[in-house]
Protein backbone atom coordinates (compact mmCIF):
# COMPACT_ATOMS: atom_id res chain seq x y z
CA UNK A 1 0.00 0.00 0.00
CA UNK A 2 1.68 3.34 -1.24
CA UNK A 3 2.56 5.63 1.88
CA UNK A 4 0.59 8.66 2.08
CA UNK A 5 1.68 12.08 0.61
CA UNK A 6 2.42 14.71 3.44
CA UNK A 7 4.50 18.14 3.39
CA UNK A 8 6.53 19.34 6.42
CA UNK A 9 7.13 23.27 6.02
CA UNK A 10 10.33 22.88 7.57
CA UNK A 11 12.98 20.44 9.50
CA UNK A 12 11.39 19.90 13.17
CA UNK A 13 13.22 17.72 16.07
CA UNK A 14 13.68 14.25 15.08
CA UNK A 15 11.41 12.50 17.73
CA UNK A 16 8.79 13.79 15.44
CA UNK A 17 9.73 14.04 12.24
CA UNK A 18 11.28 10.08 11.89
CA UNK A 19 7.87 9.15 12.84
CA UNK A 20 6.37 11.27 9.90
CA UNK A 21 8.93 9.99 7.58
CA UNK A 22 8.52 6.36 8.53
CA UNK A 23 4.67 6.32 7.94
CA UNK A 24 4.31 8.64 5.12
CA UNK A 25 5.70 10.02 1.63
CA UNK A 26 6.97 12.97 2.91
CA UNK A 27 8.33 16.08 1.52
CA UNK A 28 10.12 18.32 4.00
CA UNK A 29 11.31 21.80 3.92
CA UNK A 30 15.01 22.23 4.79
CA UNK A 31 15.56 25.81 4.26
CA UNK A 32 15.89 28.04 7.13
CA UNK A 33 13.39 30.39 6.23
CA UNK A 34 9.85 29.32 5.64
CA UNK A 35 8.47 28.53 1.98
CA UNK A 36 7.31 31.20 0.34
CA UNK A 37 3.94 31.71 -0.78
CA UNK A 38 4.39 30.44 -4.05
CA UNK A 39 6.37 27.36 -2.98
CA UNK A 40 3.37 26.27 -0.51
CA UNK A 41 1.12 26.20 -3.52
CA UNK A 42 3.23 23.88 -5.36
CA UNK A 43 4.16 21.76 -2.18
CA UNK A 44 0.59 21.25 -1.37
CA UNK A 45 -0.82 19.93 -4.64
CA UNK A 46 -2.33 16.22 -3.88
CA UNK A 47 -1.09 16.06 -0.28
CA UNK A 48 -3.48 14.03 2.40
CA UNK A 49 -1.33 15.94 5.36
CA UNK A 50 0.32 19.32 6.02
CA UNK A 51 2.50 19.30 8.95
CA UNK A 52 3.11 23.40 9.44
CA UNK A 53 4.17 26.07 11.55
CA UNK A 54 3.10 29.79 12.87
CA UNK A 55 5.15 31.15 10.50
CA UNK A 56 3.47 29.16 7.85
CA UNK A 57 -0.68 31.09 6.40
CA UNK A 58 -2.55 28.46 5.75
CA UNK A 59 -5.68 29.92 3.99
CA UNK A 60 -8.53 28.29 1.98
CA UNK A 61 -5.98 29.37 -1.43
CA UNK A 62 -3.22 26.50 0.10
CA UNK A 63 -6.37 24.62 1.31
CA UNK A 64 -7.59 24.75 -2.20
CA UNK A 65 -3.97 23.97 -3.75
CA UNK A 66 -4.02 20.61 -2.14
CA UNK A 67 -7.33 20.03 -2.93
CA UNK A 68 -9.56 17.03 -1.63
CA UNK A 69 -7.45 14.43 -0.81
CA UNK A 70 -5.98 16.60 2.23
CA UNK A 71 -7.39 15.60 5.68
CA UNK A 72 -5.47 17.18 8.12
CA UNK A 73 -3.20 20.31 8.95
CA UNK A 74 -1.14 19.86 12.24
CA UNK A 75 0.31 23.08 13.34
CA UNK A 76 3.81 23.00 15.76
CA UNK A 77 2.40 25.46 17.37
CA UNK A 78 -0.07 25.93 20.72
CA UNK A 79 -1.74 29.05 18.79
CA UNK A 80 -3.08 28.56 15.43
CA UNK A 81 -3.58 32.01 14.37
CA UNK A 82 -1.91 31.29 10.71
CA UNK A 83 -4.60 28.64 10.02
CA UNK A 84 -8.15 29.49 8.60
CA UNK A 85 -9.97 27.12 10.97
CA UNK A 86 -13.46 28.53 9.36
CA UNK A 87 -12.06 27.39 5.82
CA UNK A 88 -11.02 23.51 7.33
CA UNK A 89 -14.14 23.25 9.08
CA UNK A 90 -15.60 24.19 5.84
CA UNK A 91 -13.85 21.39 3.84
CA UNK A 92 -13.74 18.90 6.50
CA UNK A 93 -9.93 19.11 7.15
CA UNK A 94 -8.86 18.56 11.26
CA UNK A 95 -6.16 21.28 12.43
CA UNK A 96 -3.89 19.95 15.23
CA UNK A 97 -2.26 22.12 17.42
CA UNK A 98 0.09 21.23 20.58
CA UNK A 99 -0.88 22.69 23.74
CA UNK A 100 -0.34 22.17 27.09
CA UNK A 101 3.22 20.55 26.65
CA UNK A 102 5.30 24.66 26.43
CA UNK A 103 3.64 25.81 29.36
CA UNK A 104 6.02 25.47 31.86
CA UNK A 105 8.88 26.29 29.40
CA UNK A 106 7.15 29.76 27.92
CA UNK A 107 6.38 30.75 31.78
CA UNK A 108 10.33 30.29 32.64
CA UNK A 109 11.20 32.66 29.88
CA UNK A 110 8.38 35.05 30.73
CA UNK A 111 9.90 35.46 33.86
CA UNK A 112 13.48 35.24 32.69
CA UNK A 113 12.72 37.99 30.32
CA UNK A 114 10.97 39.76 33.11
CA UNK A 115 14.29 39.43 35.16
CA UNK A 116 16.87 40.48 32.84
CA UNK A 117 14.70 43.75 31.76
CA UNK A 118 14.43 44.59 35.55
CA UNK A 119 18.04 44.40 36.60
CA UNK A 120 19.39 45.14 33.73
CA UNK A 121 21.21 42.21 32.71
CA UNK A 122 21.73 42.19 28.51
CA UNK A 123 22.69 46.10 29.38
CA UNK A 124 24.81 44.87 32.04
CA UNK A 125 26.57 42.06 29.79
CA UNK A 126 27.29 44.62 26.69
CA UNK A 127 28.58 47.24 28.91
CA UNK A 128 31.35 44.69 30.26
CA UNK A 129 31.88 43.58 26.72
CA UNK A 130 32.84 47.10 25.42
CA UNK A 131 35.34 47.77 27.56
CA UNK A 132 32.79 50.22 29.58
CA UNK A 133 33.67 48.84 33.13
CA UNK A 134 36.15 50.90 35.15
CA UNK A 135 35.21 50.69 38.82
CA UNK A 136 31.73 50.00 41.25
CA UNK A 137 29.47 52.69 40.95
CA UNK A 138 26.73 53.65 43.25
CA UNK A 139 24.32 54.89 40.43
CA UNK A 140 25.56 52.42 37.21
CA UNK A 141 22.63 50.42 35.50
CA UNK A 142 20.44 51.28 38.39
CA UNK A 143 17.34 48.23 37.60
CA UNK A 144 13.92 47.69 39.17
CA UNK A 145 13.22 45.06 42.64
CA UNK A 146 11.16 42.29 41.70
CA UNK A 147 10.69 40.95 44.95
CA UNK A 148 7.35 42.82 46.72
CA UNK A 149 6.36 44.09 42.99
CA UNK A 150 3.34 43.94 42.01
CA UNK A 151 3.00 41.89 38.56
CA UNK A 152 -0.24 42.39 36.05
CA UNK A 153 -1.05 39.03 34.27
CA UNK A 154 -3.23 40.11 31.22
CA UNK A 155 -4.30 36.88 30.09
CA UNK A 156 -5.32 33.91 33.07
CA UNK A 157 -4.54 30.88 30.80
CA UNK A 158 -2.06 27.77 31.67
CA UNK A 159 0.89 30.04 30.88
CA UNK A 160 -0.28 33.11 32.78
CA UNK A 161 -1.35 30.73 35.64
CA UNK A 162 2.30 29.25 35.84
CA UNK A 163 3.80 33.06 35.66
CA UNK A 164 1.83 34.17 38.85
CA UNK A 165 3.19 31.01 40.86
CA UNK A 166 6.89 31.55 39.99
CA UNK A 167 6.01 35.11 41.16
CA UNK A 168 4.90 33.96 44.94
CA UNK A 169 8.83 32.86 45.07
CA UNK A 170 9.43 36.53 44.81
CA UNK A 171 6.71 37.44 47.43
CA UNK A 172 5.15 39.48 44.72
CA UNK A 173 1.22 40.66 44.67
CA UNK A 174 -0.38 39.16 41.42
CA UNK A 175 -3.48 40.86 39.65
CA UNK A 176 -4.71 39.17 36.62
CA UNK A 177 -7.12 40.53 34.13
CA UNK A 178 -9.41 37.81 32.12
CA UNK A 179 -12.80 38.55 31.18
CA UNK A 180 -12.82 34.43 30.17
CA UNK A 181 -11.43 33.40 33.04
CA UNK A 182 -13.78 31.77 36.04
CA UNK A 183 -12.32 32.92 39.23
CA UNK A 184 -13.94 29.68 40.42
CA UNK A 185 -12.11 27.08 38.01
CA UNK A 186 -8.96 28.64 37.53
CA UNK A 187 -6.05 27.03 37.97
CA UNK A 188 -3.52 28.68 39.86
CA UNK A 189 -2.66 29.22 43.56
CA UNK A 190 -4.89 31.64 45.41
CA UNK A 191 -2.93 34.41 45.83
CA UNK A 192 -4.24 36.69 42.24
CA UNK A 193 -6.84 39.56 42.55
CA UNK A 194 -8.99 40.11 39.33
CA UNK A 195 -9.13 43.57 37.71
CA UNK A 196 -10.22 45.40 34.79
CA UNK A 197 -7.33 46.17 32.55
CA UNK A 198 -7.13 49.95 32.94
CA UNK A 199 -6.67 49.29 37.09
CA UNK A 200 -4.03 46.35 36.02
CA UNK A 201 -2.33 49.01 33.75
CA UNK A 202 -2.09 51.49 36.66
CA UNK A 203 -1.02 49.31 39.10
CA UNK A 204 1.53 46.57 37.67
CA UNK A 205 5.33 47.51 38.00
CA UNK A 206 5.58 44.56 35.49
CA UNK A 207 2.63 43.58 33.13
CA UNK A 208 3.29 40.49 31.65
CA UNK A 209 1.04 39.64 28.64
CA UNK A 210 -0.47 36.06 27.58
CA UNK A 211 -3.68 35.95 25.57
CA UNK A 212 -3.90 34.26 21.87
CA UNK A 213 -3.98 36.71 18.94
CA UNK A 214 -7.86 37.58 18.16
CA UNK A 215 -9.57 40.23 16.79
CA UNK A 216 -10.02 41.68 20.37
CA UNK A 217 -6.56 41.15 21.25
CA UNK A 218 -4.97 42.72 18.51
CA UNK A 219 -3.32 46.03 19.60
CA UNK A 220 -4.66 45.60 22.97
CA UNK A 221 -1.46 47.29 24.20
CA UNK A 222 -1.16 50.56 22.19
CA UNK A 223 -0.89 54.51 22.99
CA UNK A 224 -4.03 54.57 25.29
CA UNK A 225 -2.60 51.43 27.42
CA UNK A 226 0.78 52.12 27.72
CA UNK A 227 -0.25 55.74 28.34
CA UNK A 228 -1.98 54.28 31.66
CA UNK A 229 1.22 52.32 32.58
CA UNK A 230 3.53 53.55 35.36
CA UNK A 231 6.36 55.59 34.33
CA UNK A 232 8.85 52.66 36.37
CA UNK A 233 7.02 49.54 34.55
CA UNK A 234 8.20 46.45 32.07
CA UNK A 235 5.98 45.41 29.56
CA UNK A 236 6.88 41.42 28.75
CA UNK A 237 5.06 39.80 25.70
CA UNK A 238 5.82 36.06 24.73
CA UNK A 239 1.85 35.89 23.50
CA UNK A 240 2.10 36.89 19.65
CA UNK A 241 3.82 40.30 18.36
CA UNK A 242 0.69 42.28 16.83
CA UNK A 243 -0.92 42.11 20.66
CA UNK A 244 1.44 45.37 21.30
CA UNK A 245 1.50 48.35 18.55
CA UNK A 246 4.62 48.76 17.58
CA UNK A 247 5.12 52.11 16.70
CA UNK A 248 3.06 52.82 19.96
CA UNK A 249 5.58 50.95 22.14
CA UNK A 250 8.76 52.89 19.91
CA UNK A 251 7.16 56.01 21.18
CA UNK A 252 6.54 54.87 25.18
CA UNK A 253 9.80 53.56 25.15
CA UNK A 254 11.77 56.40 23.61
CA UNK A 255 9.37 59.20 25.35
CA UNK A 256 10.02 57.07 29.02
CA UNK A 257 6.30 56.76 29.48
CA UNK A 258 7.34 53.09 30.52
CA UNK A 259 10.85 52.47 31.69
CA UNK A 260 11.69 48.99 29.74
CA UNK A 261 10.24 46.25 27.35
CA UNK A 262 11.22 42.65 27.14
CA UNK A 263 9.73 40.69 24.29
CA UNK A 264 9.41 37.37 22.74
CA UNK A 265 7.71 38.21 20.05
CA UNK A 266 7.25 40.97 17.53
CA UNK A 267 5.14 43.00 15.23
CA UNK A 268 6.87 42.25 12.67
CA UNK A 269 8.25 38.80 13.25
CA UNK A 270 11.24 38.53 12.06
CA UNK A 271 12.17 41.98 12.97
CA UNK A 272 14.39 43.82 10.46
CA UNK A 273 17.54 44.59 11.79
CA UNK A 274 17.03 48.09 11.24
CA UNK A 275 13.59 48.46 13.31
CA UNK A 276 13.66 51.19 15.42
CA UNK A 277 12.59 48.89 18.54
CA UNK A 278 15.97 48.21 17.86
CA UNK A 279 18.02 51.13 18.53
CA UNK A 280 16.69 50.84 22.31
CA UNK A 281 18.40 50.33 24.66
CA UNK A 282 15.70 49.60 27.11
CA UNK A 283 13.80 47.37 24.66
CA UNK A 284 14.49 43.58 24.78
CA UNK A 285 14.10 41.40 22.07
CA UNK A 286 14.94 37.67 21.56
CA UNK A 287 13.82 35.72 18.60
CA UNK A 288 10.71 33.97 19.47
CA UNK A 289 12.13 31.13 22.05
CA UNK A 290 10.26 31.20 24.71
CA UNK A 291 9.38 27.10 24.04
CA UNK A 292 13.44 26.65 22.93
CA UNK A 293 14.29 23.97 25.20
CA UNK A 294 14.83 20.55 23.45
CA UNK A 295 12.99 18.53 25.63
CA UNK A 296 9.88 20.89 24.99
CA UNK A 297 10.78 21.57 21.01
CA UNK A 298 10.78 17.09 21.08
CA UNK A 299 7.61 16.84 22.72
CA UNK A 300 6.00 19.46 20.10
CA UNK A 301 7.29 17.58 17.13
CA UNK A 302 5.85 14.32 18.77
CA UNK A 303 2.44 15.62 19.29
CA UNK A 304 2.34 17.69 15.78
CA UNK A 305 3.27 14.18 13.96
CA UNK A 306 0.74 12.37 16.25
CA UNK A 307 -2.15 14.56 15.17
CA UNK A 308 -0.86 14.85 11.42
CA UNK A 309 -0.72 10.68 11.32
CA UNK A 310 -4.17 10.65 13.13
CA UNK A 311 -5.66 12.71 11.01
CA UNK A 312 -4.32 10.30 8.14
CA UNK A 313 -5.72 6.87 9.35
CA UNK A 314 -9.08 8.90 9.27
CA UNK A 315 -9.18 8.94 13.27
CA UNK A 316 -9.96 11.99 15.76
CA UNK A 317 -6.61 14.07 16.28
CA UNK A 318 -5.45 13.51 20.06
CA UNK A 319 -5.37 17.46 19.86
CA UNK A 320 -7.96 19.13 17.62
CA UNK A 321 -8.09 23.15 17.18
CA UNK A 322 -11.15 22.55 15.31
CA UNK A 323 -14.20 21.30 17.09
CA UNK A 324 -16.46 18.29 15.39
Amino acid sequence: MAKPKVFVTRVIPEGGLNLILEACDAVVWREEVPPSREAMVAKVQGVEGLLCLLTDKVDAEIMDAAGPSLKVISNFAVGYDNIDVAAAMDRGIQVGNTPGVLTETTADMAFALLMAAARRIVEGAEYVKEGKWQTWGPTLLLGHDIHGATLGIVGMGRIGAEVARRATGFNMQVIYFDPYCDPDKAPFVDVELRCSLDELLAESDFVSLHVPLTSETEHLIDAQALDKMKHTAVLVNTSRGPVVDSDALYDALAGGQIAYAALDVTDPEPLPHDHKLLSLDNCLIVPHIASASWATRTKMAVMAAENLLAGLRGEPLPNRANPG
